[in-house]
């Protein structure tokens, strides 16, 4: 790849460059911070239930941490290119390199979770086994690569979606962010039909048939690398393993942190753990030992050397990304930069191992995912029939529950699978409370006036 082509300021609608004191990549950080669809963040799940009387990581406060992981490897990716490539980059590029391309970093961690739903996974989960286990009456209404979205629902194609589709009423292009951003959340950069789990760039699938022709379009602007045996496939785009690295490195950390908060990991665990990962990479920890021996509060004490585990990842994470930058430039590397760094490292390990099963598995987790699940189940069982019938056949109660959709979302004379993906719009786009309080009322379990 030409490293003077993989970057652009290329705006996705019909949005031109103008002059002004911030450079393109950092408007488009502005833009998502000021964002409804970042916003909604701040009431979906990360982990552990929200709310709660102790704080804990919700999507919001997730995404500001690895936009912050993520700013600080996009500044020492963005140093090794210009230093080590310097020659062949034109005066532009070295620009970029040096000033901006921790800015696209920083932009893209932060919305790449917006086209998560609420209740976490569980929330993606309900919405694909909601067409699975309706294939009989749904399945003929569309092509097969409609159907593949469908029943393969996944938060990084939506958030595609989220980012550039225009709904009814709004502005064109969506979000409108740079094609340089857009491209650095495509993890899975495939359509859904393409989907093959030997390879990391297609073990998922990154955006929707309705959004294929704005994503080729991305694609082609940023010089992404298509596959030879499958023309809607590409490459990973050689910043995604950054925004990847930020994403891996805080969940597989503050999940832990918040933990310990909330009593599931003892405070002895949760330092040991942490403590042998330092250790793992400093060859001293005399300073460590001694401020632990200073600080008495616990919670301090896990902050304290959950800051310098996140420092030691991000370290060993851009190590990784120039030693393999070669085969992450011609598209060949086939593993996430922390599972390389896993192979060589217990401690790693052992935190990933230690919060599959004390964490991950806690009740509290359990219980809000399968809550999650039929909250959202059920919501898309209210809005799905009824939007598929033509005006004509639609009873009383099908008009009163499409009075609840929202009119951006309501795309009466487009396809079915237009009409199906507003309906999806509005159910993955709600909170956890909001989702919770329409299932509520819909259902007859809360009457009454609410604002």
């Amino acid at each position: 790849m030409d490293l003077n082509r993989i970057f652009t300021n290329q705006r996705t609608g019909k949005s031109v460059a103008t002059e002004a004191s911030r450079t393109d990549y950092q408007r488009d950080f502005d833009r998502i911070i000021f964002s409804a669809a970042f916003r909604r963040l701040q009431n979906k799940t990360q982990v552990f239930p929200l709310p709660g009387s102790v704080f804990v990581h919700n999507r919001l406060t997730h995404s500001l941490e690895v936009s912050s992981v993520g700013r600080s490897l996009g500044s020492a990716a963005g140093e090794f290119i210009f230093n080590n490539f310097g020659k062949e980059l034109s005066p532009e590029s070295q620009s970029f390199y040096q000033h901006n391309l921790q800015n696209v970093i920083a932009a893209a961690c932060l919305c790449h979770d917006v086209g998560n739903p609420a209740f976490g996974h569980s929330g993606e989960d309900a919405i694909a086994s909601y067409f699975e286990k309706n294939e009989s009456g749904l399945k003929e209404k569309f092509s097969p690569k409609e159907w593949a979205d469908l029943v393969n629902f996944e938060g990084n194609a939506n958030a595609i979606r989220v980012l550039t589709h225009q709904q009814n009423g709004k502005d064109d292009g969506g979000t409108q962010l740079t094609h340089s951003t857009l491209a650095s959340i495509a993890k899975y950069p495939c359509e859904a039909v393409a989907k093959d789990k030997a390879s990391i760039h297609r073990k998922k699938f990154g955006f929707f048939q309705n959004e294929k022709d704005t994503f080729l379009r991305i694609a082609e602007s940023v010089q992404m690398l298509q596959d030879a045996d499958e023309p809607t496939a590409f490459r990973r785009h050689p910043f995604v393993w950054l925004v990847e690295a930020a994403d891996d490195i805080c969940y597989n950390i503050i999940d832990m942190e918040d933990a310990h908060r909330l009593g599931i990991v003892s405070t002895s665990d949760c330092e040991n753990l942490f403590f042998e990962l330092i250790k793992s990479e400093n060859k001293s920890t005399g300073r460590v030992e001694d401020k632990l021996a200073a600080l008495g509060n616990a919670n301090e004490r896990i902050s304290y050397l959950r800051a310098k585990v996140i420092n030691a990842l991000i370290n060993k994470s851009i190590a990784l990304y120039e030693s393999n930058f070669e085969s992450i430039l011609n598209g060949s590397l086939n593993r996430s930069l922390l599972d390389i760094y896993k192979d060589g490292n217990r401690s790693l390990q052992e935190i990933e191992s230690f919060s599959r099963e004390k964490i991950y598995n806690h009740k509290a987790v359990v219980e809000i995912e399968n809550a999650g699940y039929n909250v959202m189940y059920e919501l898309l069982d209210h809005f799905i029939p009824p939007i598929l019938k033509t005006a004509d056949k639609r009873k009383s109660y099908d008009k009163m529950a499409l009075k609840l959709l929202p009119h951006q979302f309501l795309y009466e004379n487009g396809t079915d699978y237009q009409k199906i993906l507003g309906v999806v719009d509005f159910v993955s786009g709600m909170t956890d409370n909001f989702a919770t309080d329409i299932y509520r009322k819909i259902k007859g379990i809360e009457i009454g006036m609410t604002m």
